[in-house]
């Protein structure tokens, strides 16, 4: 493969000197940008264009071209997996993601079988070859997988839940089937993600958008433990190069001693915790990624300059931080306001390192 033109967020992650902040956004290939609106209409529709190696290394590549990012990450979605488990993944417009088929019946649990990302994810490792060879060593490219948690509770519900009713009642009145759909999903994301490695991820992250929904039990026995799984059986060292995992648990800042300990090179934090507080409460176990509030690129740019410069004030000097929003930026952002966040994070960060 290339040699890596900029490391770095590589550096970043694994707490070594760098000479700014590196900085990504979740999302950064999305509905905000028109040249995406204008791929994913040539796509049809939203899996037609995951699914699609060329089109997706196309949208993988479109912010790279406008901002001067330190990563990209690959173009598709987190229920990749039990979209190939034959649940029937589709996109209601205003409503997020479906499932045609959800598990309905417990049944149902004990019929499924981990997925072959080889076999039934192809298309994923196809775009992730051609996304890195089109990068050519430009920057370093994020794989991804939804959590075990995240990916039960769209499977149980059909599609997104304010409160997770059918999910939690099959944690609670039968935990065995449910560690049973868990570990089959713990699998798969291992399978997944190391096929993502195989075929050039440099980095991957662990997607746990609903964790925070948990109780501090539950979180620990459903959401943590799975994904403390899957850290343990991923290639953390592959063709001769590192290969660091990000852990992102949305509402998971009470959580972060715990989460420090899980084997995961680096924390995500959404915006709702002081990410210098953050780098008290974690030492040096780990680096932190995040954590502007993704509504804070709808404000003017002077104070989206302002809200980058305390973030960055607050985690202070040295490395060991990911600049990134606290989650994925929103179709309505202007490019323009997210240019401005990229240009602070160049512009302010320096100061903060010795090098």
């Amino acid at each position: 493969m290339t040699p890596l033109l900029n490391d770095r967020f590589l550096r970043a992650l694994a707490r070594q000197p760098v000479d700014r902040t590196p900085v990504w956004m979740m999302r950064q290939a999305g509905r905000y940008l028109p040249e995406y609106r204008e791929t994913r209409a040539k796509a049809g529709d939203f899996m037609s264009l995951c699914s699609n190696p060329q089109l997706a290394c196309e949208v993988t590549m479109q912010p790279l071209e406008r901002y001067p990012l330190d990563a990209a990450i690959l173009f598709s979605d987190i229920l990749t997996i039990p979209d190939a488990m034959g649940l029937g993944l589709y996109f209601e417009t205003g409503e997020g993601p479906r499932f045609r088929n959800p598990i309905n019946k417990l049944e149902e649990i004990e019929k499924l079988e981990a997925v072959d990302p080889h076999k039934d994810l192809s298309y994923v490792m196809d775009a992730v070859s051609l996304i890195r060879k089109e990068l050519n060593g430009k920057v370093p490219l994020i794989g991804f997988s939804g959590s075990p948690w995240t990916l039960a509770t769209y499977m149980v519900e059909g599609g997104s839940s304010k409160d997770y009713r059918r999910t939690k009642k099959l944690i609670y009145d039968n935990p065995e089937l449910a560690h049973r759909l868990l570990d089959i999903l713990a699998d798969s994301v291992i399978a997944y993600l190391n096929a993502q490695i195989e075929a050039g991820a440099q980095a991957v992250q662990i997607f746990d958008s609903w964790g925070g929904a948990l109780s501090y039990n539950a979180y620990q026995e459903f959401s943590l433990r799975p994904m403390m799984k899957i850290v343990d059986g991923l290639h953390r060292h592959y063709d001769g190069r590192d290969v660091p995992v990000i852990l992102f648990t949305k509402g998971g800042g009470q959580w972060l001693e715990l989460m420090a300990e899980s084997g995961a090179d680096c924390l995500g934090l959404d915006w709702t915790t002081d990410i210098g507080n953050a780098r008290q409460r974690v030492g040096n176990k780990v680096a932190l990624q995040g954590n502007m509030d993704p509504a804070v690129l709808y404000a003017k740019p002077s104070r989206i300059r302002e809200e980058v410069n305390n973030i960055l004030s607050r985690f202070g000097h040295g490395s060991g931080h990911v600049f990134n929003l606290g989650h994925g930026v929103t179709p309505e952002v202007d490019p323009s306001h997210a240019a401005a966040f990229f240009e602070a994070v160049v512009e302010l960060s320096p100061k903060y390192h010795n090098l």
